[in-house]
């Protein structure tokens, strides 16, 4: 098992990202505060790069473009083993030994702790949602033992609330102990760590919701009087080499070359609904004799060669390889229209008590607006178009919040969009890849990483499973 014999991650790409060029006379001081941002840096490293891609595609906000190659795989539902042994490592092996010697080695640096708590839940969260049942208890042993067995989803989000509850009741705006700028998503803001985790709790607790209704309506019900995000958790990145977005990292590495264009899939949706937001999420080309128009290809359709070019991914979301300002995107771990459309999900269950579920769904679509740098438009957008209509209905209502959702997570949060669509089966407008390999199936899980299959004596207890086995919580028709 790569966690357990230590394995240094050397893919990370963020080596002068993590510089805090500091030399305290405290050695442990230091070293808390060097790997904080360092394991920060790995967990959005892999939300933005690895599963940001395959997320992104699966999502159907991206397409593998016909005059390029390097994502086939996805496009074809078909991706391997070997393919998740990177990211397993980053997270497990990176991040997660960070915040676990951060957490052992704070002393009086206790908001640092309560900082690294959180964030291992927010990182073992993306690492079920994306396997399913994974190392828990004795992941992080360093060497002691290759035999490390795994533990259920259900387990495993047991730990994320118990590790939410330990940060929340550390987290202190008052200590004398701050936090300053190696926390690289809040800079010590201690009143955004507390609204993060309960935000994030928010969101653990909708995601067991149709598993595990009446732990998540009382889980709920308990945080509506708590503070909650109202503004976006991210992780900013330079034009400086080492310091660039993830996911445009990953673009300079294969040589600028441009695999990611627009999905039809996504385009049609919003042009339906004459959505301005696209013109802000992707370039646009001449199509048809037709000017500044956004184009896109089927969902798979890489082998089918056209005769003009495809939209590409903009800048603003970090996906542009001949624009160096994708450099400059962020990483968003929770966006604000994320933190409203969880609340209006929850106030139309029920779960909420006061306020509008309706406002809480406008209040997302103007977040989402101002965060594609077009609030102006927001307000006519609400009042026109389809999708953003109210409806009566709780079933109809969840469909418009998550579908809404969808729109918003573009480019910025792929994988917990298509994370979304895989727990509510919202937007239901998806299309199977044309070069799809899984019998028809859309795929709804990472492959186990080849090293767990190699060196983990436990790993004959899952087993590979094949990408169309669902997790624990998705019980969605």
């Amino acid at each position: 098992m790569a966690l357990a014999v230590g394995i240094a991650v050397t893919a990370v790409g963020c080596g002068k990202f993590l510089d805090v060029n500091e030399s305290p006379n405290q050695p442990l001081v230091a070293d808390v505060k060097l790997l904080l941002p360092s394991a920060q840096a790995a967990t959005a490293h892999v939300l933005s790069n690895q599963f940001g891609i395959t997320g992104g595609m699966w999502a159907q906000y991206w397409t593998q473009n016909p005059f390029s190659s390097q994502y086939r795989s996805q496009d074809r539902y078909n991706l391997q083993p070997s393919t998740s042994n990177n990211p397993w490592a980053i997270l497990y092996a990176g991040a997660l030994q960070d915040y676990k010697r951060v957490i052992e080695n704070a002393g009086s640096l206790n908001q640092h702790a309560a900082i690294a708590h959180i964030m291992r839940a927010y990182t073992y969260q993306m690492i079920t949602d994306a396997w399913g049942d994974v190392p828990l208890k004795d992941a992080l042993n360093e060497g002691a033992s290759l035999n490390i067995p795994y533990q259920s989803q259900k387990v495993v989000y047991d730990s994320i609330f118990l590790w939410l509850d330990r940060g929340l009741a550390i987290l202190n705006p008052s200590s004398p102990n701050k936090v300053g700028s190696e926390d690289l998503v809040f800079h010590g803001d201690i009143d955004q760590w507390i609204r993060f985790a309960n935000t994030l709790k928010l969101r653990a607790y909708l995601r067991i919701s149709a598993v595990d209704p009446t732990r998540a309506a009382a889980g709920i019900q308990g945080l509506e009087d708590e503070p909650l995000l109202t503004s976006s958790a991210a992780i900013q990145y330079a034009t400086s080499g080492g310091n660039e977005n993830p996911l445009f990292s990953e673009i300079l590495g294969l040589g600028r070359t441009q695999n990611l264009v627009a999905s039809s899939t996504f385009l049609d949706a919003m042009k339906e609904n004459n959505d301005p937001r696209l013109e802000q999420l992707y370039t646009k080309v001449t199509w048809d004799g037709v000017e500044d128009t956004i184009v896109g290809g089927l969902q798979g359709d890489f082998q089918n060669t056209p005769d003009f070019d495809y939209s590409f991914p903009s800048a603003a979301t970090g996906g542009l390889g001949a624009d160096n300002n994708s450099a400059l995107a962020p990483v968003v771990l929770i966006s604000e229209a994320e933190s409203y459309f969880l609340q209006a999900e929850a106030r139309a269950r029920g779960w909420f008590t006061t306020g509008s579920a309706q406002t809480l769904f406008n209040n997302g679509i103007t977040a989402s607006f101002e965060a594609n740098k077009i609030g102006s438009e927001a307000a006519a957008y609400i009042a026109s178009a389809d999708a953003a209509e109210w409806p009566g209905t709780l079933a109809a209502q969840i469909q418009a919040i998550i579908t809404q959702k969808y729109f918003a997570m573009n480019g910025w949060q792929a994988f917990e969009a298509w994370t979304e669509w895989r727990r509510t089966g919202f937007p239901d407008f998806f299309d199977l890849s044309v070069q799809q390999r899984l019998g028809g199936k859309f795929p709804v899980r990472l492959p186990y990483p080849e090293t767990e299959a190699n060196t983990n004596g436990e790993f004959a207890n899952v087993k590979h499973r094949p990408n169309s086995e669902r997790l624990w919580w998705d019980i969605a028709d």
